[in-house]
């Protein structure tokens, strides 16, 4: 009975046990590039701005693509950031966080980060 009882909270620590993988993108998928040049101290740093896009897939059907939930993240991270004026975004990047259940529940989070500038006049 006690090798049943002992086996039983085994499996059921399995089956509530997750993985996860964070991964940074080193490709730059966005289309809107806007080049700015910093060489000189005629801007301020005025925050930064983040947005996410959340997939879930089970058995590894549904959800977006990658390239999807990238853009998804970085139109969030632009709606977010509520630019005004003479004010850009810099430095924007998409993490990728993964965590999954035995394979059958995957969750997918892209998170779009980005630092906001004021150029001074």
């Amino acid at each position: 009975m006690k090798k049943l009882l002992l086996m039983l909270v085994a499996a059921m620590g399995l089956l509530v046990s997750s993985c996860g993988v964070h991964q940074e993108a080193t490709s730059n998928f966005n289309q809107l590039q806007t080049q700015v040049v910093l060489d000189q101290a005629n801007y301020d740093v005025v925050g930064t701005a983040a947005g996410e896009c959340t997939q879930v897939y089970i058995l590894g059907i549904g959800g977006l693509s990658k390239k999807s939930m990238s853009e998804s993240a970085m139109s969030e991270m632009y709606k977010n950031a509520n630019i005004k004026g003479s004010q850009a975004i810099i430095n924007a990047n998409v993490q990728y966080k993964a965590s999954t259940i035995l394979g059958i529940y995957s969750k997918v989070t892209a998170i779009a980060n980005g630092t906001i500038i004021e150029f001074k006049k």
